[in-house]
């Protein structure tokens, strides 16, 4: 299905560990677009043929390396990895690039720390201004996931990537982390769903395909296209079941919501 993005980190890993592998894999299934996280532990040029042999988008890709934004003194290093990311972006076709603020650092207060992070994602901005890579900040859970993290709040994120004001800055609503942090989802995004340039989702509690934990998905995913989210789905989920298996289940629920846009 068109609307399906794939992250080849979780799904299709019973092909084993080549990523040029798994995408071929997600292709023979059907699906046309795929994430990853990292890049530099991969065969880069391997990705590159295997997208052009299949026709298959990558979606998107994690800066890397992944670095504590909340801490002026990675600044620099860290924008020198949107350097090196972005020309992998662009060298794969990938649309995205995503940041995450890092740990929260004790004995700093939070105003400061939300300061850094805005600071160097203006920096960051402005380095993929022009190309055709959008950066995506992502908030993470802090409750299951990523204890000690910086930024779990939607709200915070969105007033991030309004203080920084870049048309190519936008939110990952990864809305398995939103839900685990108790956050509802109509509430957080009325009137920001303008703000939200990919959505990824796995079902609460375990992490796995939705339609195996507690969330009503067939509401979440209406809501959010009632909200005017158009774009794809990021299906970032650890299988309960084999990969093609769970995935026909998700494809099913998609399709009884018609999520194609």
């Amino acid at each position: 299905m068109t609307s399906i993005a794939a992250n080849l980190e979780w799904l299709f890993t019973e092909v084993g560990d080549s990523t040029a592998d798994r995408i071929r894999a997600a292709a023979a299934h059907g699906i046309d677009a795929v994430e990853i996280w990292g890049w530099r532990d991969k065969d880069v040029e391997a990705i590159r043929i295997a997208l052009d042999e299949t026709g298959v988008t990558l979606l998107s890709l994690v800066v890397d390396p992944q670095l504590q934004l909340t801490d002026p003194s990675t600044h620099d290093r860290y924008l020198g990895g949107v350097r090196d990311s972005l020309e992998v972006a662009l060298a794969l076709g990938a649309p995205n690039l995503v940041v995450v603020a890092g740990q929260e650092i004790d004995g700093v207060p939070r105003r400061a720390q939300h300061a850094a992070v805005v600071s160097v994602l203006s920096r960051a901005a402005a380095i993929v201004e022009g190309s055709d890579v959008t950066l995506l900040l992502e908030p993470l859970n802090s409750r299951v996931d990523h204890v000690g993290t910086y930024l779990s709040s939607t709200q915070e994120g969105l007033g991030i990537v309004r203080e920084v004001g870049a048309s190519q800055l936008r939110l990952l609503l990864d809305a398995y982390h939103a839900l685990v942090m108790g956050e509802d989802l109509a509430v957080e995004l009325v009137h920001n769903i303008g703000l939200v340039g990919h959505v990824q989702v796995a079902d609460v509690p375990g992490r796995h395909e939705p339609g195996t934990g507690t969330i009503d998905w067939e509401a979440q995913f209406r809501l959010l296209r009632d909200l005017g989210y158009t774009g794809r789905w990021g299906l970032e989920y650890v299988p309960s079941r084999g990969t093609a298996d769970s995935l026909r289940e998700v494809e099913a629920l998609a399709d009884r919501v018609d999520l194609s846009g």
